[in-house]
């Protein structure tokens, strides 16, 4: 038997630069007039009318957008709502309260599935638990947990009784919960005895109780028993147990506390290039009609839907695509606690196959991974369901843009590729399924009533083509509000403003550089900021410096980002020795050991490299680009402006060496 019929399909793939959705997929999407982009910019900002119209609302808002103090604009004003009550309480209100809210898979096999009236017993209940702790409305819940069930529920109980969540990766190090919660001024923490990875148990809550000594606030603490007899736990004090405290509550409601569309929804803290994480602002009204607006759109979810987003929830994309977006569209909504390779490849694809995926959205790191892993795993599972495919956090390369679209979607399903942030809230810039063709690499357009535009230094558009730094001109509803407390810094990092004779105008500078091409298709070609992308895990430069330099011995160190062939940048640190050390092989895993427990295990260091110097300006500046030259393994770009320009060819001769 031969596989030429399969080369030369690769190999038409390969030329092919524009896809077009298929037509079946166009005749049943939820999307699928081109006007749509006219009609929102001739609209807006009503044109949002139609994202709010997905949600039920207490008390009719008055004015779609509020600019009167830009950039702190306000959405839907006057408005109120209840997130907990749109993505729990009115679908069983509706009728379809047996319908799976939940499918929930452990990393053993172990599964549950909560019904949307699962789903709102279990909240009631837990509202009231936290209710009676002493939780009160605006106070902010520290969840920090794995991928398990009670973490939905405790974030939809915390809407609930308008109590804003401030979810921390549970990957995350101790020092980072502690510095997360004081940051907040969190008393309430919900997390876990522990999990599991890769078969192996993890001790979470010695974890938990570690970060907790360094809380400055008298935390009350509850414990979710999630490994049983597999691993023993003791309740402090100020500890309580979930299972417990829910059997208290057991048949208690309680009424939903109606928002007002600005009030505060959650914080989720995001890396920052001072060191420290900031803590982002979502607010009810916004951020929840731009979610289920875009799961809507463009991860046309349709409530019949069996949907998994491979994301954690630590992070934003699980946010909004695993909670809030899925559940207010009353969808089916997988949630996984494994690794894609534990314990064999076609883990994934063997969870596709059994809950009959519609809707498969994760990171461009994870499809190399399957790639470098081979065909034959995704091949030997039934991925017929699948009708959309998605990718989120990184930019996607097109050769492996094409394997998904060949190897997972049997080229039969449309691959949106998204660019957004943890500051958006929701995607930006994407191909509609049902409307736009597609191009491997280029994200796309901006959505509809998204005014994007990439300019040079001078903020005037560059040509087609031409590199240049990615701007928003509008606001948008599930944009942030502000940083927590940092008025001054949510407009330092995020906005620039720009004078003419008639008014000012605020825009938003994620700190992307672009490229656009003569369709109006934006490449984001990463970065511009002190922020290294992992595997679509966004860490500071800075924070990763403070953590190496936290090493007794070490001196000074830089940190930057290299290409890397499955996490897509990895983390190399360039290092410099106090007098008297040695840059051996104790120091090498002191420094590795520090960064995971101060950051976490992701942004362990790809390579560590000891040198006398790092190049500098004249000025005192650390040459980072030059850095990163090393890193790729690219040719050094000018080095006149440095003070010891030796120093580079030096410290590239060590890197080749090794």
């Amino acid at each position: 038997m031969t596989d030429e019929p399969d080369v030369e399909l690769e190999a038409r793939l390969e030329e092919k630069e524009r896809f077009d959705p298929p037509e079946a997929f166009v005749e049943q999407a939820n999307v699928s007039d081109p006007d749509i982009y006219e009609e929102f910019e001739e609209e807006w900002p009503d044109c949002w009318e139609r994202a709010a119209d997905l949600l039920d609302w207490d008390e009719e808002y008055d004015d779609v957008l509020v600019d009167d103090e830009a950039p702190f604009y306000e959405w839907f004003v006057g408005g109120e709502l209840n997130a907990a009550y749109n993505c729990v309480d009115r679908h069983v209100e509706s009728g379809r309260k047996n319908h799976a809210a939940i499918k929930w898979e452990g990393e053993g096999g172990e599964t549950r599935t909560y019904t949307y009236q699962d789903l709102y017993r279990e909240v009631n209940e837990f509202a009231a638990a936290l209710r009676d702790m002493g939780v009160e409305e605006d106070d902010v819940v520290t969840l920090y947990m794995p991928m398990i069930p009670e973490l939905p529920i405790a974030m939809l109980a915390c809407a609930r009784i308008g109590a804003p969540h401030s979810v921390v990766f549970a990957g995350f190090s101790a020092d980072a919960l502690a510095t997360r919660m004081n940051s907040a001024e969190s008393e309430y923490l919900v997390t876990c005895d522990g999990y599991y990875r890769r078969g192996d148990v993890l001790n979470h809550k010695e974890k938990a109780d570690k970060g907790l000594r360094s809380v400055e606030a008298d935390v009350e603490t509850v414990v979710v028993d999630r490994l049983g007899d597999e691993l023993t736990h003791f309740l402090g004090k100020r500890h309580h147990d979930y299972d417990e405290l829910v059997a208290e509550q057991s048949g208690e409601r309680v009424d939903p506390v109606s928002r007002d569309a600005e009030d505060m929804l959650f914080l989720m803290y995001t890396s920052g290039t001072t060191g420290k994480p900031k803590g982002v602002k979502h607010t009810t009204g916004g951020y929840l009609s731009y979610a289920a607006w875009t799961s809507h759109s463009v991860l046309d979810i349709k409530p019949e839907d069996s949907y998994w987003c491979a994301a954690d929830i630590g992070w934003i994309t699980g946010h909004s695509y695993i909670v809030y977006g899925p559940l207010a569209l009353g969808t089916t909504t997988v949630m996984y606690e494994g690794t894609p390779d534990y314990p064999e490849k076609d883990r994934l694809w063997e969870l596709v196959e059994k809950y009959a995926v519609d809707i498969f959205y994760t990171a461009p790191t994870a499809i190399r991974s399957f790639m470098k892993w081979g065909k034959e795993y995704p091949d030997s599972k039934d991925l017929s369901s699948l009708r959309l495919l998605g990718t989120v956090g990184e930019p996607i390369n097109p050769r492996a843009w094409k394997w998904y679209y060949k190897h997972i979607g049997d080229e039969s399903c449309p691959v949106v590729d998204t660019w957004w942030q943890t500051e958006t809230g929701g995607m930006m810039i994407t191909t509609l399924p049902g409307i736009g063709t597609m191009k491997p690499g280029s994200a796309g357009p901006a959505l509809p009533g998204i005014d994007a535009e990439i300019v040079d230094t001078a903020g005037e558009a560059v040509s087609p083509g031409d590199a240049g730094y990615l701007t928003i001109n509008n606001p948008w509803p599930g944009m942030l509000r502000t940083l927590y407390d940092n008025d001054d810094r949510f407009i330092n990092e995020y906005w620039r403003e720009y004078s003419d004779s008639e008014a000012d105008e605020w825009v938003y500078f994620p700190e992307d550089g672009a490229t656009i091409d003569e369709d109006e298709y934006i490449t984001v070609l990463g970065r511009v900021d002190d922020v290294i992308n992992v595997s679509g895990h966004r860490l500071g430069t800075m924070e990763i410096e403070s953590a190496i330099v936290g090493v007794p011995g070490v001196a000074e160190a830089a940190v930057v980002g290299g290409s890397h062939e499955v996490k897509g940048e990895a983390v190399y640190a360039y290092v410099i020795t106090e007098d008297g050390t040695e840059g051996g092989e104790e120091l090498y895993d002191s420094i590795i050991e520090n960064v995971e427990r101060a950051i976490g295990p992701f942004a362990r260091p790809e390579e560590i490299i000891f040198t006398p110097e790092l190049p500098k300006t004249r000025s005192g500046k650390i040459m980072r680009r030059l850095l990163e030259d090393i890193a790729n393994g690219e040719q050094l770009g000018n080095t006149s402006t440095l003070r010891n320009p030796e120093i580079v060819e030096e410290i590239q001769a060590q890197v080749s060496a090794e």
